[in-house]
């Protein structure tokens, strides 16, 4: 085993990322490797719709015209590039990027990855009787895009073949940094536990600054919020590896910002799903190992399933959200009763005109802590009214765009705010996902127009996970004092579909025991009953001292296609934090910490 390490930056988190990114990590970011995560499952849509009006469009054009301008120094210090800039086009975006390159006399090889784009398929799919892998629904109609999550053997491929930048479409986020792992340090596709590290070391990356003290909890201790410094991870041969950052630039590279970005949507912690590999991330341990490095091992890997997941998305009806703004004695009353007004306004005319009524309905009240349910305790005299609907005739929220405006002189006194307008009628785009065989899932690399080779493992194996240690829970006792949970610990949400995912990571090992106690699954259910549906599922993760939730049923749709402020649970962990902790007395004296003061938190 050789001491050789290999350094991955990542310049983008999602189509929209700051351009400013690649200069940094490519001027002083000492990498070996140049990559980019743009691909969500509505970007898909909205490229295979740009497409569809242009055969030549269908990528991420920020990507090379960002890229363009660093191609030289990239080739003279011997970078290599990985992007999921190709969306539903790769070669596009590959043809595009050798135009640039020669117009600038710089030679580079370029590789694509096909074969996740599925679909021409969809006829054949929907006569087989494929159904929503969630919610059971017939498969759609009338498909806008539908791919395959692909993984990183053909991206390593591309890299045996000598290209020097590779253009995939649809893959797992992850995958563009451990298909460069896979090529440099030949693993292979059984190596389970190194796949497992790679796949995390990428996991960590994709989402640009969030894992470097981005969207930390302890926001006030992250320096440089306008220049913050981009993550890169220093990969062993063996796996293990060091989470840093770009030299010289703001944010905070620690256990908590780290471990945080790790919880960050991955649903069971033991059973991760990725292309490559099934992963176990629940005995990894973060340890600091100098300033703005941490050392990340212990990622297991379980095998591998036989299937990709694939998302497609279709229009579902039609949605329209519109905001006011509302300065006003009893502001959050005042409010609520203008949305009121508005919904049963427009319902009235609906029944006049033989028009079915809004499918769905969301009103929330913002600055009066809507988002918090029963928890809010807000009192404010100025509010954000959001209303947001959907429907299956367009006529109908035309009707309701229309009656917003007419609110202002025959309800509440002090309504303004109409700066945007009518809202604008747009198609719902709603997910849908199910699983494929690998092996009816062909897929295809070439290297400057030239086919490549490529073998993808698609024999599914599953192996015996090692014996989970026991989960302790400990009861405060009779002098329990309670804390607020942010004093005892980092948390991080986002989403699956319509499954909002709050990971909670305990500051200190023995804070851990109080915190399981306290937050079982139907705490947190009770918590946030006003926006959860579904059940509440808790996972472990000892080697990190942290617990994962799984909310059902919880973002009124999922991000696409819901029409609440927060479709995405953006804000979830937030309000966890905000929750109060049963803890010994003793632990608070012996750690100096805070207990809420019981004035501030109850609405007079």
């Amino acid at each position: 085993m050789s001491d050789r390490k290999l350094r991955i930056g990542c310049a983008s988190g999602f189509w929209g990322d700051t351009p400013e990114a690649i200069g940094q990590l490519v001027s002083k970011g000492e990498i070996d490797y140049l990559v980019f995560d743009y691909l969500a499952e509505v970007t898909m849509s909205l490229m295979a719709r740009a497409r569809a009006k242009s055969p030549d469009a269908g990528y991420a054009p920020d990507f090379v015209k960002a890229l363009a301008p660093w191609l030289p120094e990239i080739k003279a210090k011997g970078m290599k590039v990985v992007a999921n800039a190709g969306g539903v086009n790769p070669r596009g975006c590959r043809d595009a990027l050798a135009k640039v390159a020669a117009e600038a006399g710089i030679d580079v090889s370029i590789g694509v990855v096909l074969g996740d784009d599925l679909s021409a398929r969809a006829d054949d799919i929907r006569a087989g009787g494929q159904t929503e892998m969630f919610s059971g629904v017939a498969f759609p109609d009338d498909i806008w895009s539908m791919n395959a999550y692909l993984g990183a053997r053909p991206i390593a491929a591309a890299l045996d073949a000598g290209a020097d930048i590779v253009i995939t479409g649809r893959c797992a986020d992850s995958a563009v940094a451990l298909g460069p792992l896979m090529h440099e340090f030949g693993w292979g596709d059984d190596d389970w536990d190194k796949l497992s590290q790679g796949s995390l070391a990428g996991h960590l990356i994709e989402c640009g600054p969030q894992g470097t003290g981005g969207n930390f909890t302890d926001w006030q201790d992250v320096p440089g919020w306008d220049d913050m410094g981009m993550p890169i991870v220093e990969v062993s041969e063996d796996g293990s590896f060091v989470m840093t950052k770009t030299p010289e630039t703001g944010g905070l590279v620690v256990p908590g910002s780290v471990g945080e970005q790790m919880l960050y949507e991955i649903g069971d912690p033991r059973a991760y799903l990725l292309p490559d590999v099934i992963c176990d991330w629940s005995q990894v341990t973060l340890d600091q190992v100098g300033p703005d490095r941490v050392l990340v091992k212990g990622g297991k890997g379980l095998g591998r399933t036989g299937s990709y997941k694939v998302s497609a998305t279709h229009a579902d009806g039609w949605r329209a959200v519109s905001s006011l703004t509302l300065a006003a004695i009893n502001a959050p009353a005042k409010g609520k009763r203008v949305a009121e007004a508005i919904v049963t306004r427009c319902r009235r005319i609906f029944r006049e005109r033989n028009l079915s009524d809004f499918r769905q309905v969301s009103v929330e009240v913002l600055g009066a802590e809507a988002a918090y349910g029963a928890n809010a305790r807000a009192q404010t005299r100025e509010v954000v009214i959001k209303i947001g609907v959907t429907h299956d005739d367009r006529a109908a929220l035309n009707i309701f765009a229309g009656e917003i405006a007419p609110m202002a002189i025959s309800t509440a006194q002090g309504l303004t705010g109409f700066f945007a307008g009518r809202p604008k009628v747009q198609p719902v785009v709603r997910l849908f996902s199910f699983l494929q065989d690998k092996a009816d899932t062909p897929v295809a690399v070439e290297v400057d127009g030239q086919d490549v080779p490529v073998t993808v493992a698609t024999r599914p194996v599953h192996l015996d996970p090692p014996a989970a240690p026991p989960a302790e829970s400990r009861e405060p006792g009779p002098d329990a004092v309670k804390v607020r949970l942010v004093d005892l610990a980092w948390g991080r949400s986002g989403d699956k579909g319509d499954i909002a995912n709050i990971g909670i990571l305990a500051r200190k090992p023995d804070y851990l025991p109080f915190i399981r106690s306290a937050l079982s699954e139907e705490v947190v259910k009770d918590y946030f009953s006003h926006v959860c549906e579904g059940k509440v599922e808790r996972f472990d993760l000892p080697g990190s001292h942290s617990l994962n939730f799984l909310l059902h049923e919880s973002l009124g749709g999922g991000g696409i296609a819901s029409v609440r402020i927060d479709p995405q649970g953006k804000g979830f962990a937030q309000m966890l934090l905000d929750i109060d902790i049963p803890v010994p007395a003793d632990l608070v004296a012996r750690d100096g910490l805070n207990t809420p003061d019981p004035n501030e938190r109850v609405i007079p």
